[in-house]
């Protein structure tokens, strides 16, 4: 039996914990690393293993919603619940409202509807400078 073979047989038994690090965000380099292979090993894998390629899968689909989500909520603002201490030590749940985030508006907007709200440069291809072109010019 290879190296490689044995070491895949070690590692899928891990599919869980290797979809736990895809979720939290891990690049497949640190992935890799983490397992103690290279990174064309893990790409080698990812092609001749099913399971191995949807474990990476899963958890990075789970790690790029709740981003999203989390974009989506800050573009449009959010109430949350927040435990302070009043004047006299009591501890109180007092409700806050974060207001929406411009630039997370934008940024979702641009990339969800291109054609309305991309950066638009229009040129205006028939200018006039205003420019003279002589052909002689006469020797001082």
């Amino acid at each position: 039996m290879s190296l490689l073979k044995s070491k895949w047989n070690d590692i899928k038994d891990k599919l869980i914990l290797i979809q736990g690090w895809a979720r939290d965000g891990l690049t497949d380099e640190q992935i890799a690393n983490n397992l103690g292979i290279g990174t064309t090993t893990l790409y080698k894998w990812k092609n001749q293993h099913k399971e191995f390629q949807e474990a990476l899968k899963k958890g990075k689909e789970v790690a790029d919603r709740e981003v999203e989500n989390a974009l989506y909520k800050s573009a449009l603002g959010f109430k949350y619940k927040e435990q302070v201490v009043t004047n006299k030590g009591d501890v109180v749940e007092v409700e806050r409202y974060e207001k929406p985030n411009t630039t997370a508006a934008i940024f979702w907007l641009k990339n969800r509807k291109p054609a309305q709200w991309r950066d638009r440069q229009e040129i205006d291809q028939k200018c006039n400078l205003g420019v003279q072109i002589i052909d002689d010019i006469p020797d001082n």
